[in-house]
């Protein structure tokens, strides 16, 4: 950007409030033409608001909007709103000021481009259907500014790259709002920070962005310090000398009461979401298995002779395009969904915990506290009784938010308080459809810091490539033609490993947990090894009813009083049993890898 250049928009002493909450607070910034900015800041900043009011919307509390004369703006809204539309094509078309209707060139070779139905009514689109027909209105007319508010949300991998493409070659400004890093760092070359109510400036890429705003809050902390010690010093001064001094020094006093009121007003760096996934007891060392499944809807095939082992704190990412049947292959290795043919077999002691992308948990007429606690003023957190205010706080929810009702929340808070109710429950297996939807970047930092410290295995349907490879051990990609193959690592690794989409790939599998005998026979595995495959199920199965009961005495807490030694005696036996069951599993794995390998 050239300085000289003048602002496509600018703003200037923008003020708005939310009841008694101050959202933004004498905001001034400026687009000029070509900008490529990405706008962060934590959920509920005011970063929606600030793309209203930076496309022409009156609801600036105070402050002024400059466009240049002439100047295009479009904007893509989180929720687009398709009444009176009769067709996705004359929803498309109404972008574009001089439009021939829904049959105008530009509108048909967008429409072909986003592969959407010009005729479909919107009303029957899916999530990402959705997203792809707002993005053509928005893209349609080519204007001088864009404004996207989270663009990738329900978009698959192909159509985020295509995006990427279609932004990397656009000749005008835009400025985006995205929680998906990799996107940021692909297209941003400037950063606008929204926070605590002002816009910083950050006039490199977001690859830049951790760094700087760390170095920010550091010295704003090492400021807050020094005010504070300069407050003790005013305060025992005044406390000594005041009698003596009062008429000579009200000055100095007016001082410090100009000092209190600075620290008052002066809001330190908002908190950060607290995020722990309680845990149930642990489960067995093979958590899924499933053998040659296949899923077909009417002609179509989901997924075909399908199989795989996930292992107790595996981390697997499942990827491909939207409706390529991720969900349905999700669904069929957690025991929703019966496969037409193969088998899945689950492992001992499965709790598991389901968070599905369309929020469904979340009633928009009740409020945060009726979704967590109902008419209770307590709820149980990872085991142990919490009030529900103090539970919201750690997912950084205002007291006033506790009894709005849940429509008022944006799309980031709604995922929060979704992910607060399920991970309170105790789980040893969490299945997350597209969790990172809306999540600013601290609250996905911290829900992989707690998905990678679960103490369970995780199950991950998302298309944020950082977040994949940052999280999953493994990937499953489906590709729309029923073919799912399992690679070794996240995103980045797939790639590499699928090689370029024309040519057929050869998947690297996953390195199972299970040790397997490399010098075994190709033959038959013998009468020992078979007798031990019938039994050890049962070794298993008696172990697992023993090792339940002896943690049921266990947890009486008057046992250790009434009798010491056969606390103690259970406690041992209760850590033999865990080892055996553990062997004994380690070794049913080995015996039947073998048994397979011989065919």
């Amino acid at each position: 950007m050239k300085m000289a250049d003048p602002p496509l928009l600018a703003l200037a002493g923008i003020r708005y409030h939310l009841g008694d909450q101050t959202i933004l607070d004498g905001v001034e910034l400026g687009i000029a033409p070509g900008e490529r900015l990405s706008l962060v800041g934590r959920n509920g900043a005011g970063k929606s608001t600030l793309l209203k009011i930076l496309a022409g919307e009156p609801i600036a509390d105070a402050g002024t909007r400059f466009a240049q004369p002439g100047a295009t703006v479009a904007t893509l809204p989180q929720e687009p709103d398709f009444t009176g539309h009769a067709s996705v094509a004359h929803y498309v078309a109404a972008g574009l000021a001089d439009s021939l209707g829904p049959g105008d060139y530009r509108v048909a070779a967008l429409l072909a481009e986003v592969t959407l139905d010009g005729a479909k009514n919107p009303a029957e689109l899916s999530g990402g259907e959705a997203r792809r027909t707002a993005l053509a209105r928005a893209l349609v007319a080519e204007p001088d500014v864009l404004l996207l508010d989270e663009p990738t949300n329900h978009l698959d991998l192909p159509t985020i790259e295509w995006l990427e493409e279609k932004l990397s070659a656009w000749k005008g400004a835009y400025v985006l709002v995205s929680h998906d890093r990799r996107f940021l760092a692909n297209l941003s070359r400037a950063v606008l920070w929204l926070d605590r109510g002002i816009v910083r400036r950050l006039d490199k890429g977001y690859a830049e962005f951790d760094d700087w705003s760390t170095a920010i809050l550091e010295r704003e902390a090492t400021e807050r310090h020094k005010l504070d010690r300069l407050i003790e010093r005013e305060t025992e001064w005044a406390g000594k000398s005041i009698r003596a001094r009062r008429t000579r020094n009200e000055g100095r006093l007016r001082a410090l009461g100009e000092l209190r009121k600075q620290r008052r007003q002066q809001i330190g760096p908002t908190g950060r979401a607290t995020i722990e996934a309680g845990t149930a007891e642990q489960s067995g060392a093979l958590a899924i298995t499933a053998r040659n499944i296949s899923k077909r809807f009417g002609e179509r095939t989901i997924v075909e002779n399908f199989s795989t082992r996930i292992f107790r704190r595996d981390r697997i990412g499942l990827i491909g395009p939207n409706g390529a049947g991720k969900t349905t292959l999700l669904r069929m290795l957690i025991g929703e969904l019966e496969p037409d043919t193969g088998s899945v077999k689950l492992g001992a002691n499965l709790v598991p915990v389901v968070i599905d992308q369309r929020r469904a948990a979340l009633d928009p007429d009740k409020t945060p506290w009726e979704i967590l606690a109902d008419r209770n003023d307590h709820l149980l957190v990872r085991g142990r009784q919490m009030h529900v205010m103090s539970y919201l706080r750690e997912y950084l929810f205002r007291d006033e938010q506790a009894r709005q009702p849940v429509r008022t929340l944006s799309g980031g808070e709604r995922n929060r308080l979704l992910l607060a109710k399920a991970l309170a429950a105790p789980s040893n297996l969490l299945v997350l459809d597209e969790p990172t939807n809306d999540l600013d970047a601290d609250t996905l930092d911290l829900l992989q810091e707690a998905l990678s410290d679960y103490d369970g295995t995780v199950l991950l349907v998302s298309h944020d490539r950082d977040f994949l490879d940052r999280l999953v051990t493994s990937t499953i990609a489906m590709e729309g033609d029923g073919t799912a193959i399992e690679y070794a690592g996240g995103y980045s690794d797939y790639v590499v490993q699928r090689g370029p989409r024309e040519t057929p790939s050869t998947p690297q599998p996953r390195k199972d947990k299970a040790p397997v005998r490399e010098s075994a026979p190709r033959a038959r595995l013998g009468y020992k090894r078979e007798r031990a495959l019938a039994e050890l199920p049962r070794t298993i199965e008696a172990l697992q009813a023993e090792i339940a009961a002896l943690q049921q005495a266990l947890a009486d807490p008057g046992l250790y009083r009434r009798d010491a030694a056969s606390f103690a005696t259970k406690t041992a036996r209760l850590a033999a049993a865990q080892a055996e069951i553990e062997a004994a599993e380690t070794q049913w794995l080995e015996l039947e890898l073998l048994r397979e390998q011989l065919g």
